[in-house]
């Protein structure tokens, strides 16, 4: 049975912050959090790109050769890994004295989160989406590493506060946002989830076919996939689709760009709601292309019917490796997941 907890509700007073959406949910709120004995901590990490440099050609010289050979910089690579590690160092100091346990995200598909586990990050947005994937309803603390480089949306605390903020979460002091995530669930009783948005489609660049149904509306089609975005993902993937397709539409009408319209793209990362778009339509005798953008809500989830008799796949948040397969017979249900990430933001 997975552990439980039980939430409080409070009013609390609204303030931007880089984490708060263009868009808010009115009388936004946060939750307090128990007090909780928890089991471990589990801090989640990631190489760095000069690390990854370093294993693809062996040596930190082998690997400054070719970077510098090709007329690149070095020591952005260098300088950007120094920072981590000086981070690193002083998050291991700033730990409280609980049982610790490191992994790096590569592991993450295979490791299996204790229902009693403090989850803490400490590296890029990114990460936080990759961990959240695999979490039940453990609290997440992320530390950004490096300000100067990384933009910290989901990233709450600077890495300097580390001891100051665990030890008040260690001792249930603590308020999380819930974030809202997104869901996958196939015919064949397979599932994923997805903080940022998901990707259904093909395998490669070539089309995808597919039935797409939505309300009361239903049609093949033929595209470069669907993506399926929550709030928090909004930022992301899905603000790219709308930014080139606003600057698509107003070159071939040959009116000014609109910057207004083209913010209008966030929505709050608490709110209830999923949104879709389907990738580049292509419209024949056999494909439609009607059902190109919606909204998706527990009254109206989406659902999508592979046509593909190999190749098909739904992944999330970016990560192509940890796919589920969607092949031809296969209808993936996509809806507000059941579950969400309780991201620390007040200690």
């Amino acid at each position: 049975m997975p552990f439980e907890y039980e939430y409080e509700y409070r009013e609390a007073e609204y303030e931007q912050t880089r984490l708060s959406p263009l868009k808010t949910i009115e009388k936004p709120k946060s939750f307090t959090m128990p007090e909780l004995a928890f089991d471990k901590i589990v801090v989640v990490t990631r190489k760095t790109a000069l690390e990854e440099l370093i294993e693809r050609y062996n040596s930190e010289a082998q690997a400054r050769f070719y970077i510098e050979r090709l007329g690149d910089s070095f020591e952005e690579y260098a300088s950007a890994h120094q920072a981590f590690k000086q981070s690193l160092d002083l998050l291991n100091r700033s730990l409280p004295d609980l049982r610790c346990q490191w992994i790096d995200r590569s592991f993450l598909a295979n490791f299996l989160f204790g229902p009693k586990d403090l989850v803490v990050v400490l590296g890029q947005d990114g990460l936080v989406v990759n961990t959240a994937k695999y979490l039940d309803h453990q609290p997440l603390v992320a530390f950004n590493p490096d300000p100067q480089r990384i933009d910290g949306i989901l990233l709450p605390f600077h890495v300097g506060l580390s001891q100051k903020i665990l030890s008040k979460v260690v001792s249930g002091h603590y308020e999380v946002d819930r974030l809202t995530m997104a869901k996958a669930s196939l015919n064949n009783g397979q599932t994923i989830y997805a903080l940022n948005d998901l990707f259904i489609g093909y395998c490669t660049h070539a089309s995808a076919r597919y039935r797409i149904s939505h309300g009361d509306q239903s049609e093949n089609q033929s595209s470069s996939g669907i993506i399926v975005s929550t709030g928090a993902g909004s930022t992301g993937w899905s603000r790219s689709i709308l930014t080139g397709s606003a600057a698509i539409v107003e070159a071939a009408e040959n009116v000014e760009p609109c910057q207004q319209t083209r913010d209008n793209y966030r929505f709050d990362y608490r709110q209830e709601t999923l949104v879709y778009y389907v990738r580049e339509p292509f419209v024949s005798r056999s494909s439609q292309a009607t059902l190109i953008t919606g909204t998706i809500q527990d009254d109206q989830p989406l659902l999508v019917t592979s046509q593909m008799p190999s190749g098909g796949v739904i992944f999330s948040d970016g990560v192509e490796k940890d796919f589920i397969a969607f092949d031809s017979g296969t209808t993936a249900t996509i809806a507000v997941a059941d579950r969400k990430l309780n991201l620390v933001v007040n200690a």
